[in-house]
């Protein structure tokens, strides 16, 4: 540990560096995305998809404990291998308080094994670099399907936003098709129809 405050960046950074050294790959989602797809907001939390092989597992472990985030091997390998529920693998920067939370990529998670192999690579220049994140398209999907569960304002903000910046360049056909799979179309109907109207 330095005397040197941690800044957010320089924690998703951190986050990063150790998935890549455990060769686990990944993609952000959650606020992190919307800055690249529609527009910042703060946050102090980081949320991945995350692919962790077995054979990796005690290498995550090891290299998160290097960066100051202590996850034992035991509660990752619980975790990826646990099915019932959708529960992250949580891990906290001792010394800052940030969190990321790492969402396990399951076997029969269509959605998410969709959005995995439409992930894109975008450069966000220092001290980020060039990370993996969430399509818009999935990003919107998540959000909406958080918002019908939450009802939290900061999804609906985000979508609205994603929708505005990127407008015909989305695949509306795509997010269109996991909504209704979802049962979200009256909610993402009556969502676009209020963005439209602006």
């Amino acid at each position: 540990m330095t005397d040197e405050i941690l800044s957010y960046q320089d924690f998703v950074r951190l986050v990063i560096q150790a998935l890549e050294a455990a060769d686990v790959s990944y993609m952000i989602g959650g606020a992190v995305a919307a800055w690249a797809w529609g527009e910042p907001r703060s946050t102090l939390d980081l949320d991945l998809v995350v692919n962790i092989p077995i054979e990796s597992v005690n290498r995550l472990s090891k290299e998160l404990e290097k960066r100051d985030m202590l996850v034992p091997a035991d509660i990752i390998l619980d975790n990826i291998l646990e099915t019932w529920a959708d529960l992250p693998i949580r891990a906290i920067h001792i010394y800052s308080g940030y969190k990321a939370d790492l969402f396990p990529l399951r076997e029969g998670d269509d959605l998410r094994a969709s959005a995995f192999e439409r992930r894109q690579r975008i450069d966000f220049g220092e001290p980020l670099g060039e990370v993996y994140l969430h399509s818009p398209e999935d990003l919107i999907i998540y959000k909406l399907w958080y918002y019908s569960i939450s009802q939290q304002t900061k999804h609906t903000r985000d979508i609205t936003s994603i929708v505005i910046s990127l407008g015909a360049d989305l695949d509306f056909e795509y997010i269109d098709g996991w909504v209704k799979k979802k049962g979200l179309t009256s909610l993402w109907g009556e969502l676009l129809a209020r963005i439209r109207a602006r």
